[in-house]
């Protein structure tokens, strides 16, 4: 796939060292101008310097900046706006990585976690998006991360928030040429999370070796992380509104991923195509379904739906269809690749019916309209269940046999 941000410029906030500094340096690659805004003057001075010996003179300038300081980040809004007339995409980087339980992570670390990982977005988003507003053009991202979880109350709480600030300017960018969606990087070995592993891994009784292994599908190494953030903004086409991943963007960019490759089946049993196909079809007739249903509902009520769906499925509900009509395409194709991106799709499309039960439980009080409530939803969620264990199968050998 070719994907170019020629001419583009770029603001990456954390882009010293790191993910945010492999993400510079991918931008630039790409094409675009990159603006480091980093808070430590040396660093970012001397990852300004690498980019720029690697790209090219003028590749990438470093503008001290503290996210947190308002004052700081409108500085920074006026620096590229005077060197560059204008930020076509925003990546919001910066980050602290907070360690403790609640009851003894000070407050003070708690104010520090909501100043950069909340309240620096927010301020980007003030300082920045009016002027991609103005030119109806632009991308903003926000860096999630994985959610609630022992002892990263004062980091997780602050980055599951970015998700939700996401999807509020989506909501508000809905109708303009100004995109905003969130990334994953997956767990990554900088030397900001080698030092908050180092303190975490303890809290679970493990080794830094012993939590890395834990989560070792999670893993991956920082130049792929960085790459899949400049994938992504490339084609933030893609991703409007949604939540990502580097390993999901690299995949949809055509990138191939240690690790992250089909595996075949040593036992040689495999699946053929027309299974994978027909399961598919049960798939996209269930959402047919729901979408024709959907839009019968009143005007409040369908907005909601739609919008709910496409928050917690990863995409609107058009999009789905025409994505089910793609992997299809690849699987009759024999295109390995369409199986390893559709999974984690259909993993979040899951998820979704899993969130639908939740909230029938939630507001149903109704023994026997609830029961048939989530029979329904089971109805559609059973055949993405089934697809998805097909997709668990071998890919070289699930497609071994295209359909007659």
């Amino acid at each position: 796939m070719n994907i170019d941000l020629s001419g583009k410029v770029a603001v990456v906030t954390g882009a010293g060292r790191g993910i945010g500094f492999e993400a510079a340096r991918s931008l630039a690659w790409l094409g675009a101008r990159v603006v480091l805004a980093e808070i430590s003057t040396p660093i970012g001075e001397q990852s300004a310097q690498k980019i720029s010996a690697e790209m090219g003179q003028g590749a990438a300038k470093f503008v001290q900046t503290d996210v947190a300081d308002e004052t700081s980040v409108n500085h920074l809004a006026k620096v590229v706006l005077d060197d560059h007339g204008r930020a076509d995409v925003v990546l919001n980087n910066a980050c602290v990585f907070t360690i403790g339980s609640v009851k003894d992570t000070a407050i003070q670390e708690w104010d520090r976690g909501y100043a950069v990982n909340l309240r620096g977005p927010v301020l980007m988003a003030k300082a920045f998006l009016p002027q991609m507003l103005e030119a109806n053009s632009g991308v903003f991202v926000n860096v999630s991360s994985s959610g609630a979880a022992p002892y990263l109350g004062a980091y997780e709480s602050f980055k599951t928030a970015q998700v939700e600030l996401a999807n509020t300017l989506d909501a508000e960018l809905e109708d303009t040429g100004v995109i905003c969606f969130t990334i994953g990087p997956g767990l990554v070995r900088t030397p900001g999370s080698a030092e908050g592993i180092g303190k975490l891994a303890p809290l679970y009784g493990k080794t830094v070796e012993e939590f890395y292994a834990m989560s070792a599908q999670a893993v991956i190494p920082v130049e792929e992380a960085g790459a899949g953030f400049a994938a992504a903004i490339a084609m933030a086409d893609r991703y409007r509104g949604k939540e990502t991943s580097s390993i999901a963007a690299l995949i949809d960019a055509g990138i191939p991923v240690p690790g992250q490759e089909a595996k075949p089946q040593a036992s040689g049993v495999g699946l053929d195509a027309a299974e994978l196909t027909e399961a598919l079809h049960e798939v996209r007739e269930a959402l047919a379904s729901q979408n024709a249903d959907w839009k019968k509902y009143s005007v409040f009520f369908r907005q909601w739906m739609f919008r709910d769906f496409k928050k917690n499925a990863g995409m609107p509900m058009d999009e789905w269809l025409g994505e089910l009509e793609r992997v299809e395409k690849g699987i009759q194709g024999g295109k390995t690749d369409a199986i390893i991106a559709a999974k984690p799709k259909l993993e979040q499309l899951c998820a979704f019916y899993d969130h639908l039960v939740e909230a029938q439980r939630g507001y149903q009080k109704d023994p026997a309209k609830l029961e048939e409530g989530l029979v329904a939803i089971r109805g559609w969620q059973d055949p993405v269940k089934r697809l998805l264990n097909l997709l668990s199968t071998s890919a070289e050998q699930a497609l071994g046999e295209k359909p007659a």
